[in-house]
């Protein structure tokens, strides 16, 4: 992947997207094609071919995604799994018809069963019932993964997926109806602090636990995969066999989500109570990720998880006026 290759990253403005966008500046690639979603919606099959058709992409990240946490997912499930088959099928249909080289598709640790084994291996894979309060997101998913690897096989393209464990960083999203749990704490925390509120009521019973990467981290991996040499990237497709194309992309530690929120709170420098409401749903109990394949291919994270809270406390600080 030169530095002047036509490199489109589908999804530039979100948590990820912005993520690749920043790497691939810093490490000198000078021909990124962008596209808000008011400039080219990725669900409309017409406009993604059109696309396609004159920018000629060389390279694909395919970051764009509807997502949301446990309330956005339970409360407009045909949304979930409606708008992401639409945008994966558009944009890796289109990369095949227009010879892009290679893509890599993201997706989520949700597809993955509800009470699979832990740390989570790739192999596992629909080897058990998916958790219920996700399931057409990741169903949706899972279809991507299958597309991917479907139009491998059949058309010999070089497609490759790659599943992030929980993200946050800048650029995450901090509403409270459709945010995930970090940006949601940190949200909830300042405001908390900043009202006097003697007490911050969290979702669930605090028991579950969770693995957390930085964004950043996350585009340095997917950066570090796409520039591989022509035989490395073909080694690697070749490594799967008769599995998916499937990377687990992780920390490869977890915690509660009371010790997270305690760590939120303290970041926050709120002093208050911490109440759990146990009426509402955990999700999945534990979602840890088996990262060696990544790592054996000379990957690991950087940012330590309280290091990481504090610039999110910050951006947050900086764009909190977007949420009031």
């Amino acid at each position: 992947m030169t530095n002047h290759a036509r490199i489109y990253i589908a999804g530039h403005r979100g948590l990820v997207g912005s993520a690749i966008v920043r790497k691939l500046r810093a490490q000198g690639y000078d021909n990124l094609l962008l596209r808000t979603h008011a400039e080219l919606d990725l669900a409309n099959q017409k406009a993604t071919d059109a696309f396609f058709a004159e920018e000629t992409p060389e390279y694909v990240f395919l970051a764009a995604a509807k997502v949301g946490g446990i309330l956005a997912n339970n409360t407009r499930p045909a949304e979930f799994i409606h708008e992401n088959l639409a945008i994966q099928t558009n944009v890796i249909d289109a990369a095949y018809r227009n010879g892009v080289k290679r893509l890599l598709f993201l997706g989520s640790s949700c597809i993955y069963p509800r009470d699979c084994p832990q740390p989570i291996k790739e192999e596992y894979l629909l080897t058990g019932p998916l958790e219920p309060t996700n399931r057409p997101y990741a169903l949706a998913k899972i279809a991507g993964i299958e597309m991917c690897w479907s139009y491998n096989r059949q058309y010999g393209t070089k497609y490759l997926s790659v599943m992030p464990t929980n993200l946050y960083g800048p650029g995450d999203n901090y509403d409270l109806d459709s945010s995930h749990v970090i940006p949601a704490l940190i949200r909830k925390f300042h405001e908390a602090r900043i009202s006097g509120a003697s007490e911050v009521v969290v979702w669930g019973t605090g028991t579950p636990r969770r693995e957390f990467l930085y964004s950043d981290d996350m585009a340095d991996a997917c950066v570090y995969l796409m520039t591989q040499s022509d035989a490395g990237f073909d080694n690697l497709l070749q490594s799967f066999g008769d599995k998916a194309p499937l990377i687990n992309i992780g920390a490869g530690e977890d915690i509660t989500i009371a010790e997270l929120a305690q760590m939120i709170a303290k970041v926050v420098e709120y002093d208050g109570e911490i109440v759990f409401d146990t009426s509402k749903p955990d999700g999945t109990m534990r979602k840890l990720m088996d990262n060696s394949f990544i790592n054996a291919l000379g990957w690991r994270n950087q940012m330590p998880l309280r290091s990481g809270l504090k610039q999110a406390y910050q951006n947050f600080l900086n764009t909190k006026l977007l949420y009031k």
